[in-house]
Parts: C-alpha cells; sequence; structure tokens
C-alpha cells in the first residue's frame, strides 16, 4: 500500500480501476453492459447512467490481455505524470486525461459506434510517450527497438490479433494524442498560436496546487510555492496571469 500511495495519483487510481473493473467483468461478477458507451442507456430519463463516459475506459481484452493492457497502462502514464516537462504544474495530466478522453469519446463512440476505449486510450498515451522520450528503446515482448515506434508497434498487434475494426477504434487514441500534442506544443511554438489547454486553478488545488511542496521529478527536484490566495498577481481559472504577479514588496532603495 505504500508503493501504491507513492506512486503518481492520476495512473494509479486509473491503473487500478482498470484492472479491478477487469476482473470483476471476467470473473462474471459485473455484466458488461453496465460499463460500455453507449449513448441512449447516458441519456437514458430519468435516471441518466453519466458513468459510462468514464466506465468504458476501464476495461481490457480478456485474458493475457488484462496482464499486458495494465501493465502497458501503468509504464506510460506514470512515465508522463512523473517524468514529463510538459505536465510540469499539478493537476496537468489530468487534463491531458480528460482531453484524450473527449477526442476518443466522440470519434470512437459518436462516429464509428464503439463502446470500449480502454486501448485507444493507451495508444494515445504511448504515443505522448514516444514523443518525450525519443532517444530511449521499448521493449515489446521480445523485440527491443527505439520507442519512437512503439505506437505503430501496439496498432500492429492490434491488427494481427482483433482485425481493422479494432485498429480503426484504437487509432483515435492516436489522433487525441496528436491533437493534443498540435493544440499544446506545435502550434504555438511554431505557428504563433495560442495555448488554450491549460489547467484550472480548482483542478490545480485537488492536486494539492494550493500548498508548497517539493516535487521529486525523473530530470530533478522542482520547488514548488503555493499560489497565493487573494491580492494582485493571482492566475485566473483558465491560466491567464498579470505581469505584476512577480512583484516584490516595493522597498525603496537606500532605505533599511
Amino acid at each position: 500500500m505504500d508503493a501504491y500511495w507513492a506512486a503518481p495519483p492520476v495512473s494509479r487510481t486509473l491503473t487500478a480501476l482498470t484492472a479491478v473493473t477487469s476482473c470483476l467483468i471476467y470473473g462474471g461478477l459485473l455484466d458488461y453492459r453496465q460499463i460500455i458507451f453507449h449513448l441512449p442507456w447516458i441519456f437514458k430519463f430519468p435516471w441518466p447512467e453519466i458513468w459510462r463516459f468514464f466506465s468504458c475506459f476501464w476495461l481490457t481484452g480478456p485474458q493475457l490481455s488484462i496482464l499486458f493492457d495494465t501493465y502497458f497502462l501503468w509504464t506510460y502514464s506514470s512515465g508522463l505524470e512523473k517524468e514529463s516537462g510538459r505536465f510540469s504544474q499539478p493537476g496537468d495530466f489530468f487534463i491531458y486525461i480528460i482531453f484524450l478522453g473527449l477526442v476518443i469519446v466522440t470519434t470512437a463512440g459518436g462516429i464509428l459506434g464503439g463502446s470500449i476505449f480502454t486501448q485507444a486510450l493507451i495508444l494515445g498515451i504511448a504515443y505522448t510517450y514516444s514523443q518525450d522520450n525519443k532517444s530511449k528503446k521499448a521493449s515489446f515482448f521480445i523485440i527491443s527497438f527505439n520507442v519512437m515506434w512503439l505506437p505503430w508497434a501496439m496498432l500492429l498487434m492490434t491488427l494481427i490479433v482483433g482485425g481493422p475494426n479494432a485498429v480503426m477504434n484504437q487509432v483515435t487514441g492516436l489522433v487525441a494524442a496528436h491533437l493534443y500534442d498540435f493544440l499544446t506544443r506545435l502550434w504555438p511554438t511554431f505557428g504563433g498560436g495560442k495555448n488554450y489547454i491549460s489547467t484550472p486553478n480548482i483542478v490545480k488545488r485537488w492536486f494539492g496546487g494550493d500548498r508548497p511542496n517539493i516535487q521529486v521529478r525523473g530530470y530533478g527536484t522542482a520547488y514548488r510555492q503555493a499560489a497565493p490566495s487573494s491580492g494582485r498577481g493571482t492566475s485566473s481559472g483558465f491560466g491567464f496571469s498579470s505581469p505584476w504577479g512577480a512583484r516584490g514588496q516595493g522597498r525603496r532603495l537606500g532605505g533599511g
């Protein structure tokens, strides 16, 4: 339990939900139909089943896929949450997962008619991981290769095991991750645009953004100061801040 609570919060929660839900369903203790994405059931009157927006990301494939899907989900999501520079602020990785989920549900669910999107989410996370760790090696079963080829190796395996329809659903995760990368990095950096995907202050507070602490990351140690609760220079709910936020105490030169 100590190791579990010491793990990154979003990754450990998502992995635990996926592992437990998969074991319950394949063990016959939970009906598969209770978690799948199905719009008529989600907006059913008078009792809408809103949880299906989330539970459709918590089911792996059967048999050995429970082990492999859970392993890939944990490895690449925790690697991003702990070590990626693009998720340096509290709650950034949570917003990233929410963005991927919305795009996947819209494309794989709304357009392609899919019902379970766990592997699409894993592929999106693996794609972002491969973009942040281009010099690393990845192991896929007994084969070792540059991590940049990891998403394509996962798609190839899906094609062999599940066929073209499974690949079409899974590739929506790659589309979602690439769209996130474009909107938050490529367009602002090279296109002169603005990044509109920022973490609201309320989400930052959920992840301890209002408390000073020391954040140990894979590439160093970040000392984060608590956000001021009032006064000028505080950030708005959408990440905008005043240029006067870094002012000092205004001491007069030559004073005591």
